[in-house]
């Protein structure tokens, strides 16, 4: 007989994780007693996240945890960890009455719009941004890398690393993992699912060490000055979550050729099966190759590389820089003469950008507002692909689309051929009529969401005055529903969603949210069946 949902049992599991959230906040802390900065923000979240989590924790000591209340544990998790990591931005804006004063009181987070915006984005590893100055001039660094550490949190995912450390969520772990982990499902690589939780993480944790490690010997090499230890751990810490949050305010364009080489292979990883990387580490690397996914995931990547590859070295670039855009006409005469009729940059170029866009990773090496219509338009149709089953990316997920244009291959066979039996195959498994039922319906609920929301976000920027093109509010709805960052035009990679009133950036926020626990687990929670009897 079904039970209503255990609301006291979700939310004593989400105050578990709550209360742990304050182990991560002691980073920035050390970081703003080292720098000499104000601890403020981070002392008084640490103090109320604890407070809260014990507090909710009580309301039930044994909870027991079925599949309803993992749904509502993990929607209200994510909701729970953005509001509390607004409020290190929120303190540092408006200091604490009486007893600390503000250190950046004119700091674009001083609305609580802009830091639920900014930290919903952190978390979900989108990497939009409403900071009206990225600089240490406007925002500590202990603040930038708490900004960075959210990404880092949600990259593989914060209810999946208290799968694997908190021995209470051990029964329901995988019903948990599934409700948050990107993808159509999550491989199950050890017989208990608290060590494949460890097994996960820890080749997240390896890949990030990695990543910090070479950026920074660049700067001991002497190759690139720019790119110190804050800046090798800050990029570290946002490329393997695809998260794209740099401290930079011209993102990768900032470093050298070297760095962003570099980074390319590290986002491309980040948009893989983390799965893969585990038998790799356990003696069978020719898994990597065989799976399917993969292989198809690097073909598309290689593909979207060579046209825009072409295009660029074509000529492929604005004819002039916009008026009041977010470059001139020294910035776009530059980079003609560093692009144009020159493959080693024109592929640098290219492939970056088709890695960062496909795995919704953000970053930029160039303001791509100064590419030409081909050059855009290939990005925009990128932003829908995104990366892995598995993987720390965001979008509709490339497995989706393998699996669609296999059914539809098998489609026209079968019309052909009326007496043949073909099931659509996944890896050499047949695969369940109802896997590709829900993908189908996945993929179209997630396109419907995104024209109504597009027409949504189009309105209210008519009603409160601003200005935006239909490909710049396409771009915005494509790039916070499915976690990619910057869009085109204002909300370019060196712009911001700064200009948008504050009803758009909170009805984004929520499309982040739901675009991060894909859409359904959401969605249920609205659903008058699951809360009946």
């Amino acid at each position: 007989m079904s039970v209503r949902v255990d609301t006291r049992a979700s939310l004593s599991l989400v105050g578990s994780v709550l209360k742990y959230l304050a182990v991560p906040l002691c980073f920035p802390l050390l970081v703003a007693l080292y720098y000499e900065e104000t601890i403020a923000p981070f002392v008084g979240t640490i103090l109320l996240t604890v407070v809260l989590g014990v507090g909710l924790e009580r309301l039930d000591a044994d909870p027991d945890l079925r599949a309803r209340e993992g749904f509502l544990m993990v929607a209200v998790t994510w909701l729970a960890v953005a509001v509390v990591g607004a409020i290190p931005y929120l303190i540092e804006a408006h200091g604490v009455p009486i007893l600390v004063e503000p250190v950046h009181p004119e700091s674009t987070l001083r609305n609580p719009a802009n830091a639920l915006f900014e930290t919903m984005s952190g978390f979900t590893t989108t990497g939009a941004t409403v900071l009206g100055d990225i600089s240490f001039e406007s925002h500590t660094r202990a603040i930038m890398l708490w900004r960075q550490l959210t990404q880092w949190l949600g990259g593989m995912g914060i209810v999946v690393l208290a799968v694997a450390i908190l021995p209470e969520l051990s029964v329901g772990g995988a019903q948990l993992m599934d409700a948050e982990a990107p993808g159509p499902g999550i491989e199950k690589l050890t017989p208990r699912i608290a060590e494949t939780a460890r097994a996960l993480w820890g080749a997240y944790l390896g890949l990030t060490v990695l990543e910090i490690a070479l950026l920074y010997s660049l700067n001991l090499a002497g190759i690139d000055g720019a790119m110190t230890f804050y800046n090798a751990v800050s990029h570290g810490l946002t490329t393997m979550p695809t998260g794209g949050f740099s401290p930079e305010a011209r993102s990768i364009e900032a470093f050298s050729a070297a760095a962003q080489w570099i980074i390319i292979p590290f986002m491309i990883a980040a948009g893989t099966n983390f799965a893969l990387f585990w038998h790799v580490l356990t003696g069978d690397p020719k898994r990597l190759v065989r799976d399917s996914e993969f292989k198809f995931y690097v073909g598309v990547l290689g593909a979207l590389t060579a046209v825009i590859t072409a295009v660029l070295f074509a000529g492929g670039l604005v004819s002039a820089a916009p008026a009041g855009g977010t470059f001139d006409a020294a910035y776009l005469e530059t980079f003609r003469a560093e692009i144009v009729g020159q493959l080693e940059p024109s592929l640098r170029y290219a492939a970056f950008q088709a890695a960062s866009i496909v795995t919704t990773t953000g970053y930029a090496n160039m303001d791509f507002n100064a590419w030409g219509p081909t050059a855009q338009y290939l990005l925009l149709f990128a932003m829908f692909i995104g990366g892995s089953a598995g993987s720390t990316g965001g979008a509709v997920k490339i497995v989706r689309w393998y699996v669609i244009l296999k059914s539809v291959r098998r489609e026209l066979f079968t019309t052909a051929h009326p007496d043949a039996v073909r099931p659509v195959r996944l890896g050499g498994r047949a695969l369940d009529e109802r896997a590709v039922r829900g993908i189908y319906a996945f993929t179209l609920l997630y396109l419907v969401i995104f024209f109504v929301s597009a027409g949504i976000v189009f309105l209210d920027a008519t009603r409160s005055g601003l200005s935006l093109t239909v490909l710049e509010v396409l771009s915005a709805i494509a790039a916070t529903l499915g976690n990619v960052g910057p869009g085109f035009g204002a909300v370019g990679p060196m712009g911001s969603y700064l200009a948008f009133s504050n009803a758009s950036k909170l009805f984004m926020f929520v499309l982040m949210w739901i675009g991060r626990l894909e859409i359904i687990p959401v969605l249920v929670l609205l659903t008058p069946e699951y809360w009946a009897r």
